[in-house]
């Protein structure tokens, strides 16, 4: 008898982890860009299996930059999205497509410029007459005047040298200009070439002028979050549990991701994730809260997006914002 109830237990059991692993949902993630170490968290939550105990079976795929990641989510190929907010919002400003922001990521932008230590360019000041790389439809460019603006610089006096964004690093390294853009996040591992050609790398983040706008965000299609507002909820539990997990176990957290990404080197990881984790867990998201919009900076983030592509002022970015579901 004990036997039999033994057995049935086992079966019910057994019969209980199957109905559990037919109920995961499958959910398809595209990042903004390629998967370097910046994107750690993702890959070390999926692994970590913090998305199948929310009941979630995760696939994560690459990204070829904002507006192609927010398009693809507005055509239906992907359910989740990770995409610079300005591209959110540009893309609900100009077209209505049905994507809303379901979660801050970056509190604040890593827009920099990147200037060799031996030009002695120190700030943003006194840039007249500069060579500046570019690449068409580059952010930075876009951004570029009201951060001019604010240090006292007159935009119209830089020469911008357009390029393939492979070559930037490259032509500011050799100085055949005195500044490329940059994201903060790649200092660690641009500055490993620039160390061996004997030079070193500084970054003047645009923040430092006061440039304070949203900038990745996670992005959920109207349909997702109208039709299954559970799985929204979900998702977001084990996207901040990731985060939460990957900021204090950085190492780890990179083994997992060279793991996944065996191009990325570890220590290219490690640098770029440290910087990532400064623009989500910082004054900003403590006084806000994790993955919250403060009104103002998400007004002037918009002011900035509108002014940049000449897009209407007096739009209301809540438009593209539904933070309902955060954890």
């Amino acid at each position: 008898m004990i036997r039999r109830l033994v057995a049935a237990l086992c079966c019910t059991l057994a019969l209980g982890a199957t109905d559990q692993a037919v109920a995961q949902d499958r959910v398809l993630m595209q990042l903004d860009w390629i998967p370097t170490g910046e994107h750690a968290a993702y890959y070390a939550g999926q692994q970590r299996g913090f998305w199948r105990e929310e009941g979630i079976d995760i696939s994560i795929t690459r990204g070829y930059g904002s507006g192609d990641t927010v398009t693809k989510l507005a055509a239906g190929a992907t359910q989740f999205a990770l995409a610079d907010l300005g591209a959110v919002l540009a893309a609900r400003a100009r077209q209505n497509m049905p994507v809303r922001a379901i979660s801050a990521v970056y509190t604040h932008s890593p827009h920099s410029l990147f200037v060799l230590r031996s030009s002695g360019i120190t700030n943003f000041q006194g840039l007249e007459g500069r060579r500046i790389a570019i690449t068409p439809g580059n952010s930075h460019r876009l951004y570029f005047p009201e951060v001019a603006r604010r240090a006292g610089t007159n935009p119209d006096r830089i020469t911008w040298v357009n390029t393939d964004a492979s070559a930037m690093a490259a032509m500011l390294i050799a100085k055949r200009v005195d500044a490329a853009p940059f994201y903060s996040l790649h200092h660690y591992y641009q500055n490993k070439a620039a160390r061996r050609a004997g030079e070193e790398i500084v970054v003047l983040p645009f923040v430092e002028t006061g440039f304070a706008i949203y900038a990745a965000s996670l992005v959920a299609h109207e349909n997702t979050i109208e039709r299954n507002p559970e799985l929204v909820q979900r998702f977001l539990r084990a996207a901040h549990r990731s985060f939460r997990w990957a900021n204090e176990n950085q190492a780890e957290a990179c083994q997992l991701h060279v793991r996944s990404n065996p191009e990325v080197e570890q220590d290219d990881c490690e640098g770029s994730l440290r910087a990532a984790m400064t623009f989500i867990f910082n004054d900003h998201q403590q006084q806000t809260g994790m993955g919250r919009f403060d009104r103002e900076r998400l007004g002037f983030t918009w002011r900035v997006v509108a002014e940049s592509l000449q897009l209407e002022q007096n739009w209301d970015p809540n438009q593209a914002i539904d933070t309902r579901f955060l954890p």
